[in-house]
């Protein structure tokens, strides 16, 4: 089993945000059937964030977890969007604040892993880390993490001493979006970090079903007016396209386009879990199968071709 720092975690990871209604899609019966499935097929990690409908995400989660042995899942969540006009940021009256109000609405004494959303440039990067390290030595959280640092702030938190380490990276990294491997996953690496990365299906673009020259199917994440609007990118026609190229190289490894694609992201070292978030039971079965497939790497080398001819 994937590790993130000292401890073990699922090759796939539940991805919480669709648990809100901030996007205008949650269904919270649909949310409980998908978290029970995704217990039921052994993922163990579930990553979520206070931001996400300003903690309506977290109440979910806390309930659907509640009375289930706490070492039976790995519970991350992060602090740093704005929670209301005043609160916001990695100050050490915030992380203090954020900490135990996601503690309330997740329904338990401690998080596994406590992750910076963003980084803070409002906020002295020493007195971040000296707040996460008081998180940890009280008992709030067992481990600390990051998410989109810069290579600079990420070498810039492990040089100062005496404070808790971070032990998890959480990128967005796909086929579609590879910058990470240049130089975030050797300088975690060298530091004893590991990848938990975000949209690994390039936000539903790399499940095919976007067609070029088609509307988006209604409840896509690209037919959200919020949502949609932060594809970018990947709706050009020519990823579209590209990604259509990429069903046959799937088939010849004999998996569905999105099991192709989340093997593509297991297969990097560095990467611990890859983070999914499903909105039906159905689309974890799908997925689910990703951890255990084995890919002649030369199909794998294929879809790269494709996808960076398509992107130059």
């Amino acid at each position: 089993m994937p590790a993130i720092g000292p401890f073990d975690v699922s090759a796939q990871g539940y991805g919480c945000m669709g648990l809100s209604h901030s996007y205008g899609r949650a269904d919270d019966a649909a949310s409980v059937k998908t978290l029970h499935r995704a217990l039921e097929l052994g993922i163990t990690l579930f990553d979520t964030a206070n931001v996400y409908g300003r903690g309506a995400a977290e109440s979910l989660l806390g309930d659907v977890l509640s009375g289930r042995p706490r070492d039976s899942y790995v519970l991350a969540t992060k602090v740093f969007f704005p929670m209301s006009e005043t609160d916001r940021g990695l100050s050490r009256a915030q992380i203090l604040k954020q900490i135990d109000a996601s503690l309330q609405r997740l329904r338990t004494d401690y998080v596994d892993l406590y992750q910076c959303h963003r980084y803070d440039p409002a906020t002295p990067l020493e007195e971040t880390m000296g707040a996460l390290s008081e998180v940890v030595r009280a008992g709030k959280a067992r481990y600390i993490g990051f998410s989109e640092w810069s290579p600079q702030q990420i070498e810039a938190a492990f040089a100062i001493p005496g404070v808790e380490r971070f032990v998890s990276s959480q990128p967005q990294y796909s086929l579609l979006h590879r910058q990470p491997e240049r130089e975030v996953f050797p300088l975690c690496a060298r530091n004893g970090a590991s990848q938990i990365v975000w949209s690994p299906l390039g936000q539903g673009v790399l499940t095919g079903k976007y067609k070029p020259g088609t509307r988006p199917p209604q409840d896509s994440r690209a037919a959200n007016d919020r949502m949609g609007g932060m594809m970018g990118d990947l709706m050009r026609p020519a990823v579209l396209e590209a990604v259509q190229r990429l069903v046959p190289i799937a088939k010849q490894a004999g998996c569905s386009l999105p099991q192709f694609a989340l093997a593509w992201v297991l297969r990097e070292p560095n990467v611990a879990s890859a983070i999914v978030g499903a909105s039906r039971p159905a689309q974890l079965d799908d997925n689910a199968a990703a951890a255990d497939l084995v890919i002649d790497p030369e199909l794998f080398r294929q879809a790269e071709a494709v996808v960076a001819a398509a992107q130059s």
